[in-house]
């Protein structure tokens, strides 16, 4: 920049001294705060103690996928309707066949099918285990066992019910509640009394669609 005159140099003159304050005043600052956080350092070390780094983890961060969401709202909706579409007394003796066993298929299931389950010639995919519970727990049991199954694509399964020698004059009390629910759900089409291997007349053999 060339000065002209008298008064350009005294302003090119004051703008110098401005730069110069403005970075002599930077330059305080940041000594400053160096000292601040200089100071905090002595007095967190003098306040915590001698410190011993601690040794380098060897062990791998391995990220493991989170489980998918539960969903607990919807499934407490399904067994609350399940237990009011359900019900004790609806007549399935019509559709019950009692050829060589107890039995059941829909309109349109050959008899085939029936002599297959009960001959065992299916694999079992899933099996639950009704002793002991409630009817109310039994039937709220055997409707998630049988959703769960249909989700997973299982299609046979045996649901033991027992034979009803610790019932009350030697009755089986959940074989026939059994047999009315399950011909009630859509996903069952057939169903059979099990072999003498897989719980006989404790048992039956179901098919899902």
């Amino acid at each position: 920049m060339k000065a002209t005159s008298l008064s350009e140099l005294a302003a090119l003159r004051d703008a110098i001294r401005e730069r110069e304050r403005e970075a002599h005043a930077l330059a305080q600052r940041a000594i400053t705060e160096r000292r601040t956080a200089e100071a905090a350092r002595r007095l967190f070390a003098d306040a915590v103690g001698p410190v011993t780094p601690l040794r380098a983890s060897e062990r791998a961060n391995v990220l493991r996928p989170k489980p998918a969401p539960e969903p607990l709202q919807r499934q407490a909706d399904e067994r609350a309707a399940l237990l009011e579409a359900l019900s004790d007394e609806v007549d399935v003796e019509s559709l019950l066949l009692t050829d060589d066993g107890l039995s059941f298929r829909r309109p349109g299931i050959g008899a085939d099918v029936v002599g297959r389950l009960r001959r065992g010639q299916w694999a079992i995919q899933g099996q639950i285990d009704l002793h002991g519970l409630t009817r109310d727990e039994a039937r709220e049991e055997l409707g998630a066992f049988v959703r769960n199954a249909t989700r997973r694509g299982q299609r046979c399964l045996r649901v033991v019910h027992g034979k009803g020698h610790g019932s009350p004059g030697r009755q089986p009390v959940l074989k026939s509640k059994v047999q009315r629910w399950l011909a009630q759900y859509s996903e069952v089409i057939a169903f059979a009394q099990a072999s003498g291997p897989q719980g006989g007349a404790g048992a039956l053999i179901v098919l899902l669609a």
